[in-house]
């Protein structure tokens, strides 16, 4: 049972922007027990990465640095979904984007680590071209 839907992928030009959007699906029936929101991402013949990750109580972020600067995430609380602002798209930005939300425990940071995340959505297909 998918937890989390994705949507908003698609193709554009280097340099274009798109909006994806997670939403916690009727299935996510601990969502609201969720610490931490983010989005990884999976090209093809490489591993997934983590691209930005939010905290739900302090609303802190965590980008990586290859997005820094250019993308942004959000979150609507209390619609349990989160958003990917992505501006200034490059190729290498190509790839499968995916959802991801756990109660993480720890120090209260949401890493961004693939392995501390038990629920996912199925992804949407983003494709830049140069």
């Amino acid at each position: 049972q998918v937890r989390l839907v994705e949507s908003g992928g698609g193709s554009v030009q280097a340099g274009g922007s798109l909006r994806l959007s997670c939403a916690a699906s009727k299935y996510a029936y601990y969502s609201r027990s969720w610490t931490c929101m983010g989005w990884f991402r999976q090209a093809p013949g490489q591993e997934r990465e983590g691209v930005v990750t939010i905290a739900r109580r302090s609303g802190n972020t965590y980008y990586a640095d290859s997005v820094k600067g250019r993308f942004t995430i959000s979150l609507d609380d209390a619609r349990n979904t989160v958003y990917l602002q992505m501006n200034s798209l490059k190729p290498e930005d190509t790839a499968m984007y995916y959802c991801a939300a756990s109660l993480v425990v720890g120090d209260g940071t949401c890493p961004l680590l693939s392995a501390r995340y038990n629920n996912w959505g199925q992804g949407t297909q983003v494709t830049v071209s140069s």
